[in-house]
Formats: structure tokens, sequence, C-alpha cells
């Protein structure tokens, strides 16, 4: 098998999902519904975004799982999906890591994660990954379900063999503001709410405020940014310019669960194929209008036939801006 053009580091996860009416409030129980199990976690289903849109070569996943049933039933799903898994390190003695979804007939969701094996995945684990991978590859991407150091190690790899590294900062965290972290990112891409927490105030009020704060992150050393707003598209603000919006598709959203996931693994794959920025946003808004449609994380990420015809289509769209 090939060496990848993409190299996702992430975190694999077993999706419990309850979808049910509506979403509980604290100390609320909600009858109804219906539950299933899938494949997730941030990392892998960047992994299987980037690998079913992708036209050619793998794509490789730096990750970790636990030596029980859901970590082998994960790589060999994995495995199935055009995913180079070598580099997928099975800890002996720690559980795989867990999400518990709750969704509700709007699409609306909410998610508790336990790590597990996620938060043993080390910087050792990055450097162990063969110079092969690094070389043949053209973009980087990495969320932040796995430790900041092991990311920060990964960022470093590929910064240093020139390929172009995407953050999705997802959990957000206080690191992220750092300089020197973000020396390391080409394209950091956050939604709406790790966009607020990592600017201090409510960029989304305002185009000129968005301007500012991607200037500020810029000036740290973040080339561009990347900010997904759900039903309302996204923001795109490159090295020079304006920020572009791009309208959201009118579609009707059954499960928003990994619609941030699907964008970032079509946007690096986009990217690898030589696009601008604005065109693989464009590409990755695409596929994640698809991916709301459908429940499930991973089974909801759409093949690029799929996302080609879409776009042939010429599918409706709505309003960019409120």
């Amino acid at each position: 098998m090939s060496n990848p053009e993409i190299i996702v580091l992430g975190s694999v996860n077993v999706d419990l999902v309850i979808r049910s009416p509506q979403l509980p409030r604290a100390g609320e129980t909600v009858l109804g519904g219906a539950f299933y199990e899938a494949a997730g976690g941030k990392g892998a289903n960047q992994a299987v975004a980037a690998a079913r849109a992708s036209r050619s070569s793998p794509v490789g996943f730096i990750a970790a799982v636990g030596g029980d049933d859901f970590g082998r039933r994960s790589i060999k799903q994995l495995r199935g999906e055009n995913i180079l898994t070598q580099h997928i390190r099975m800890v002996e003695g720690a559980a795989t890591g867990v999400a518990l979804i709750m969704v509700d007939e709007r699409g609306e969701n909410q998610i508790s994660v336990v790590s597990g094996a996620n938060a043993l995945l080390t910087p050792d684990d990055v450097a162990a990954v063969a110079d092969e991978w690094f070389e043949s590859a053209r973009v980087f991407v990495a969320c932040l379900e796995s430790p900041i150091e092991t990311v920060v190690a990964g960022l470093r790899r590929a910064k240093e063999r020139g390929l172009t590294t995407v953050l999705n900062p997802a959990p957000a965290c206080e690191a992220v503001r750092d300089p020197e972290i973000l020396k390391l990112v080409d394209v950091l891409t956050p939604n709406e709410t790790e966009a607020t927490f990592l600017s201090g105030w409510d960029v989304l009020e305002d185009l000129e405020d968005v301007c500012i704060w991607c200037e500020q992150l810029q000036q740290k050393g973040s080339r561009s940014v990347v900010i997904t707003r759900g039903e309302r598209g996204c923001i795109v603000r490159d090295l020079v310019g304006d920020p572009s919006l791009i309208a959201p598709y009118s579609v009707n959203a059954v499960d928003a669960t990994a619609a941030g996931d699907c964008f970032n693994g079509t946007l690096v794959v986009a990217l690898s194929e030589g696009r601008t920025l604005l065109e693989a946003a464009r590409f990755a808004n695409t596929a994640a209008a698809l991916s709301v449609q459908q429940p499930g994380a991973v089974p909801s990420l759409p093949t690029r036939t799929a996302i080609d015809d879409f776009i042939a289509a010429d599918a409706p769209r709505g309003d960019a801006l409120d």
C-alpha cells in the first residue's frame, strides 16, 4: 500500500448514541427514542472523512486505542476505510475512548467523552512514525482530543517537513492561544463556540471583529482561519484581504454529530489536491451539508462521488449571515 498524502493525528472513540424527541435539561429524564452504537472520535471521523473523499492514496492515522474489543474492532473498521493503521497503538490495560451522545429530533446534540487510551497517545508515538509518511504527505491535521504535547509534536514534525498544517481546536483549550503553538499552524478551524473562547469575545457579532481577531492570530503565527458556523455556513480569512462568507446549503438536518469532523477531513483533502483555502472550504462545506442529513458519526460521512454529485446538482443555499 502506498504512503499517505494526508496524515491525521487524533482520537478513536466508540459512540453510544441515543436519539430522542428532545435533549434533557439538568435533572430531567427524557423517555422514548432509539439507541445505536457506531465508530467515532474526532480523529477517526476526520480520517474516515478524508479517506472517503480522497481520489488517490490512503490516509495515515496516528492514534491510540485500548486493548479491548472496542479497540480491536475500531482498527479493523478503519482498515476497511483505506486508512493506514500501523501507527495506531493498542494500549493493553486501557479502555478505548467512549462518547455518550444524545441527539434530538432537530439534529442538535449533547456529547460527553471518556478519553481512555486517547489520553495515552504520546510524542514518542509521533516520533515512531515512519519518515516515509512525512516525506510523501502534503497535509497534516490534528484535533485536541489527544494530549496537547502530542499534538504539538505532530504539528512540529509536519511543519519541519513542509506539510500544510491544520489544527481543529476542538475541544478548545488555553494552550491554543500560545504563539509558539500558533506558529506551527497554517490553518486554524474553530467552530463558533471555539472561536468565541479563543478570542475572548463574540467574534461573530461583527465581521470587523472577525478581521481584528484573525489579524491577532496571524501576528502570533497562524496563517489562516476558517470559522465553521453550522447552519450559517462558514467564514474564511486567508493571509490578506477581507473575510469570505460561504453560504450554507438548505438541507434537512437530522444529526450534526460529525459535521465539523466531516468539514475538517474533506478540507484537508481539497488542500492536498492543491486547491486554495477558499475553494477547499467550499468543498468541505458541501460535504458537511451532506453529513448532517444522515444519522451517526462515521455512517454519515459522504463519499467523493456523493460530494461531486451534490455539487453538480447545484442544491439551494441559505443566507451566510443572520
